[in-house]
């Protein structure tokens, strides 16, 4: 994704990073110089994710057992 730097050193970030950063108007953001010359962009207040699975960790809840979940795929329910 590439965008065009203002005169006044101003960019747009595309709608996809700020969805997936969750960014909204009026959010902070911070710039990190990688040692490869790569620009890491960071929403500021939220830390990174381990992974990309580190956010899902304990979402899902009590649910069912064992039992109940065989239950279910041989139609005994």
């Amino acid at each position: 994704m590439a965008t065009t730097v203002t005169r006044k050193g101003q960019v747009t970030i595309p709608k996809p990073v700020r969805d997936r950063l969750g960014i909204q108007p009026g959010a902070a953001v911070d710039f990190t110089l990688d040692a490869d010359g790569r620009v890491i962009l960071t929403k500021v207040g939220t830390p990174p994710p381990k992974s990309r699975f580190a956010g899902l960790v304990g979402r899902a809840g009590k649910g069912l057992s064992t039992d109940e979940i065989m239950e279910l795929t041989r139609g005994e329910v």
